[in-house]
């Protein structure tokens, strides 16, 4: 396994990547999918060969807080490391930014995952965090 930097989007590669975990909101706008990597502070990417297994990717002013969008890795590929290695690369890039969030699913596995890299709830920092859907 290889990580990169994912410069030229391959909209199959994508589109299957996020349809395989079931982020289909995601793939039923191609074009919006596309204009948001494009607009990315940084896409890291995971390959098997040539093969796209993962990807994680930052949004952000890259200085004083980065957000971390999306992590995704192929089902098959997934529990081996790709994405705490994708993850922790993102970390290692932005070491000296000072805020660095995601949102994730309410789901125990996602929330130990990233509490094993250092993520905490918002509360535990007496801050709140909200979204608007």
């Amino acid at each position: 396994m290889e990580i990169r930097e994912y410069k030229i989007y391959r909209e199959a590669d994508i589109l299957n990547l996020y349809a395989s975990v079931g982020w289909t909101s995601y793939t039923g706008s191609p074009e919006i999918l596309r204009k948001g990597f494009e607009n990315s502070l940084l896409t890291l990417a995971a390959y098997e060969g040539e093969r796209l297994i993962g990807i994680v990717r930052a949004v952000g002013d890259g200085h004083t807080i980065i957000f971390i969008q999306d992590i995704l890795v192929l089902p098959e590929y997934q529990r081996k490391g790709i994405g705490s290695a994708l993850l922790q690369e993102i970390l290692s890039r932005y070491s000296m930014v000072r805020q660095i969030e995601l949102v994730t699913d309410n789901d125990p596995k996602t929330i130990s995952f990233y509490r094993s890299m250092g993520f905490r709830e918002m509360s535990e920092s007496g801050c709140i965090g909200f979204i608007k859907t």
